[in-house]
């Protein structure tokens, strides 16, 4: 058997270090002594797997239960509130939030299983039980809803995370300040999906990130959530973090922050950290477009909060912008080159100097649970017009300071066909994964003419299920699956077009439909 293994494995594998184990601070246990075992699974490879804080999350919770032997598959993560192309895979979904919700399905199919239940009765019994159990087997239309922890200050959390044998994505400490966005910019699904807003207190941040730091070594504090520059008490925190880390050389990532006139004063309460780059979602280059994916932020902020960051020393800038939105002109996508070439040039105030800045753009995916998931998504030859429109601009203003990233067409494409699929996409799925699609997040492992093939082996065009429009009284295959009411989501997306709306959505309307919403998350 070793020969064989010698000769028929071990020249195929890489990086043997994904497949050691015993990592520092793994929790390690007598299987046979364990009356459940659980396989927790991540699609991707060891180095983006190890990066991954929710994984890490459950992990810890997972170890910490006495852990049986006939595999039921469960699936959770933001792919579970629209996951009816991966229906007949996978026995049980966990939608929403998982820490407390594991420990609750975990108890259930233990007792189960010591009184000698069949999988189908454990099954039933999830379903009924609790209502962020989806069991496509039994699929009925019965409406589920999403898992929330209440209590998010004294949520598990991993203080001696495990740390990798080889390099990995993400080698930093991840802290959770917050959960959910106020903001809901109206093509976010996390925004939408993950309330209401929770904050975790500054003690208690701090604290975790020490302890972490100690169980590790790692010299980046990384704060999590959708929208750090909303953190109430961002610049106490980074002031506690700073003065704590200041002489450990430990830097501090805030990635994807918000634009408005909290951002500018950041950068001076990071001066003396080491600077590990500084991320701006900017999403939209004009305000007009802003206002449209209510995210209605003024140029002014923008440029005082990189001003800022200029002069409190940071030299490194990313930003984000998203093409093909609703309403959107030639005019929007010329912009976002000029806005980074000021942006760019606003250094030479400060330093002399002109910044280089990367920039990366997106194709507008619509997503379920938002109120942009009724509208189709924009034909590939508009994608390509647009990339090529913004690097006609980039050249014709020799701004060899701005480099360009754009993400994969045809990856966005078939994004947004799955996305907002149905269950007629389990055949298409398999029929893929037999023709070989693996990685297909990974650029060189990527093949579209595969999944093209596969959808028109059973009578589909991806292009057709990307751009779909579904219509208002259509019933939308994600609709049973968690999330906030359709009713609710078709007013604001009606919204998107009021040019009179100015505040953040989070802020405005008390209509019955909105309260009523909003109490279903209390």
């Amino acid at each position: 058997m070793s020969e064989k293994v010698e000769r028929e494995f071990l020249p195929f594998v890489r990086r043997p270090g994904r497949y050691i184990g015993g990592e520092i601070n793994q929790i390690k246990k007598d299987l046979s002594q364990c009356d459940l075992t659980i396989a927790l699974c991540f699609p991707d490879v060891y180095e983006v797997a190890m990066s991954y804080s929710g994984l890490a999350i459950i992990y810890d919770i997972l170890s910490s239960l006495r852990d049986e032997n006939d595999p039921i598959v469960i699936a959770g993560g933001g792919m579970a509130n629209c996951s009816e192309p991966m229906a007949e895979f996978i026995d049980l979904f966990v939608l929403g939030e998982g820490e407390g919700a594991v420990v609750e399905l975990v108890e259930l199919v233990r007792e189960k299983k010591k009184n000698g239940a069949a999988k189908k009765e454990i099954l039933i019994s999830a379903s009924e039980k609790f209502d962020w159990v989806y069991v496509p087997a039994f699929h009925t239309n019965q409406e589920r809803r999403n898992a929330i922890v209440e209590d998010f200050e004294n949520a598990p959390v991993p203080l001696r995370p495990i740390v990798p044998f080889i390099e990995t994505v993400h080698e930093r400490v991840s802290v959770e300040i917050m959960r959910g966005c106020p903001g809901r910019c109206r093509f976010c699904q996390a925004s939408f999906c993950r309330r209401p807003v929770r904050y975790r207190s500054v003690e208690k941040i701090v604290d975790i990130a020490k302890a972490c730091y100690h169980a590790t070594g790692f010299n980046t504090v990384s704060l999590l959530s959708l929208s750090a520059a909303d953190y109430p008490k961002i610049e106490e925190l980074t002031s506690r973090l700073h003065e704590y880390f200041q002489d450990k050389y430990v830097g501090l990532s805030l990635p994807s922050l918000r634009v408005d006139q909290q951002l500018k004063l950041l950068p001076e309460l990071l001066t003396s950290v080491r600077k590990s780059g500084l991320t701006i979602a900017v999403e939209a280059a004009s305000e007009k477009l802003r206002q449209v994916i209510n995210k209605p932020l003024k140029d002014d902020d923008l440029f005082s909060a990189v001003e800022a960051a200029y002069q409190a020393g940071w030299q490194k800038l990313k930003l984000y912008f998203m093409v093909g939105l609703p309403g959107e002109t030639q005019e929007d996508v010329k912009r976002i080159v000029e806005l980074s070439f000021e942006l760019a040039k606003l250094r030479k105030t400060i330093d002399g100097k002109t910044a280089n800045i990367n920039i990366t753009i997106s194709w507008l995916v619509p997503k379920p649970h938002t109120p942009f998931g009724w509208l189709g998504q924009k034909p590939k030859v508009y994608f390509e017009q647009a990339k090529q429109l913004v690097l006609d601009e980039k050249r014709k203003l020799n701004a060899k300071f701005l480099q360009f990233k754009f993400h994969d067409i045809n990856r966005s494409v078939l994004e947004s066909a799955i996305g907002r699929g149905d269950r007629r996409l389990c055949d298409v799925l398999e029929a893929a994964w037999r023709a070989g699609a693996r990685f297909d997040l990974w650029d060189e492992c990527f093949n579209f003419e595969i999944w093209r093939g596969a959808f028109e082996k059973f009578g589909l065009n991806i292009d057709e299920l990307a751009q779909r429009q579904f219509n208002a009284d259509e019933v939308l295959p994600w609709e049973h699956l968690g999330g906030p009411d359709k009713k609710y989501l078709a007013l604001f997306g009606e919204n998107a077009s009021d040019s009179k709306s100015q505040k953040r959505a989070s802020h405005i309307s008390s209509s019955p439909v909105e309260q009523a919403e909003i109490g279903r998350y209390r």
